[in-house]
């Protein structure tokens, strides 16, 4: 079993910027990909970022590629999202996800484990 707990989220201004972090505990933290989604009112959830076990391979959805970065400390059994130039869009409840395999992709069905989700609203 893998617990995964998010915080960071907020309100913010358009333009701002925020980080989320998500602290795992449970199951080796380092030998399985991690990865971020969203989720806004009245829309499905999807990808945001993902990374591989050992950071490598990191995957972004088009919407936030250049402005959201992802990452992860495997001594501290955390992942980041570091989110800038925050836009409106940008709104929803934020998931991270712990994935049955060392490496994937954006795929959600490759992640087994999920955090309650911390709450991004981007103020215009």
């Amino acid at each position: 079993q893998v617990q995964l707990v998010e915080s960071g989220g907020k309100l913010v201004q358009a333009g701002g910027s925020l980080r989320l972090s998500c602290a795992a505990s449970g199951r080796t933290f380092s030998s399985y990909a991690m990865g971020w989604f969203r989720q806004a009112p009245g829309k499905e959830r999807e990808s945001v970022a993902t990374i591989n076990w050992d950071g490598g391979n990191p995957y972004y959805a088009n919407t936030v590629k250049g402005r959201f970065t992802i990452s992860r400390d495997n001594a501290k059994n955390t992942v980041y999202l570091q989110m800038n130039s925050l836009k409106p869009e940008d709104t929803a409840v934020y998931y991270c996800a712990a994935s049955r395999y060392s490496t994937s992709g954006y795929r959600q069905n490759d992640y087994d484990y999920w955090g309650q989700g911390t709450q991004v609203t981007v103020s215009s």
